[in-house]
């Protein structure tokens, strides 16, 4: 047995902001992807995996106990399948930010909601609200606390602009430049990102008043215009606005970069050749970077392997 495929997503912007209503915006990224499968003769990695999905399947149970006007999932069928060596196969590495745990519960919906909202209905706000805090609820038995996000952008396969917590919709993006020489990268920071933790950090930060009033009048503010530059093709505007961006993180988010990226963070913003954010939670995994002119990038940053998801 071999299900869908469910591909891995990329926050372009909005991480941390969106808690506090930021727009954000999410696109998927196809280059990773995962399906539920059985195997006659698992690895290691899959007997992991089906130990995991054990615990998933009886969180998935107390959940739709808790709360049956949410979801309800075929849980005898999804038990079977787990008994018979049933593991996330999945080339979307974990702790990185592009949406492991995301992918994996959007694949578990897809086959064993009852139900469920489709792809392929009209897909209004209140049915993505919907789907968003059922992935929310499921998604939290990996990381305590879930907005839903990472699961609906793999469920759907969309583009989705997240105006505030309760608005959210299909997002058209500007379709790619082949040979554009601006670009968006990801960067291997070579050390896996804990997403707990990090969120643990934030809200502890979230009690003092300069942080989030620099969190208001700063980071949402750049990250809203960030948004809407992209959305609108604005690219001047774009780089000015991430530039900006890219400061109030070194300056404020200091514990989600790793430590070896604060100077090459500094540089991008010193010299323009490029500017690095955070991709998801940050603390490892990759992280984002921005330039107008790859081939600078590149050079400036020539330890480093880059993979383009995006072309200007």
């Amino acid at each position: 047995m071999k299900g869908p495929l469910f591909y891995s997503k990329i926050l372009l912007f909005g991480e941390y902001g969106i808690i506090k209503d930021s727009k954000g915006l999410s696109i998927p990224y196809n280059f990773y992807n995962g399906a539920l499968k059985v195997d006659e003769n698992p690895s290691e990695e899959a007997i992991k995996s089906n130990l995991s999905l054990k615990k998933f399947a009886l969180y998935l149970e107390e959940l739709q106990a808790s709360q049956p006007e949410l979801v309800q999932f075929d849980i005898e069928a999804l038990k079977e399948d787990v008994e018979k060596g049933m593991y996330f196969d999945s080339t979307i590495p974990q702790g990185y930010g592009v949406g492991s745990s995301g992918a994996l519960v959007a694949a578990i919906y897809d086959e064993y909601a009852t139900g469920k909202i489709t792809v392929l209905e009209n897909l209004t706000r209140e049915k993505l609200l919907k789907l968003k805090k059922i992935f929310g609820e499921m998604e939290s038995f990996f990381h305590g606390k879930s907005s839903g996000l990472d699961p609906l952008n793999s469920y759907l396969s969309i583009p989705i602009l997240i105006n505030s917590k309760d608005n959210i919709e299909p997002a058209g993006i500007p379709s790619q430049t082949e040979n554009g020489k601006g670009a968006v990268f990801l960067l291997d920071s070579g050390s896996i990102g804990e997403t707990a933790p990090m969120v643990q950090i934030f809200m502890e930060n979230m009690k003092q008043e300069p942080f989030r009033k620099m969190l208001k009048t700063q980071f949402v503010k750049h990250t809203d215009a960030c948004v809407d530059d992209f959305l609108q093709g604005d690219v001047k505007s774009l780089f000015g606005n991430i530039k900006k961006l890219s400061h109030v993180v070194l300056d404020n988010f200091k514990p989600m970069i790793p430590a070896q990226f604060h100077k090459l963070w500094k540089h991008g913003i010193d010299t323009n050749d490029y500017y690095l954010k955070l991709c998801g939670s940050g603390g490892g995994g990759y992280i984002l970077g921005f330039t107008e002119d790859i081939d600078k990038a590149r050079k400036s940053l020539k330890d480093y392997n880059l993979e383009i998801v995006y072309n200007f």
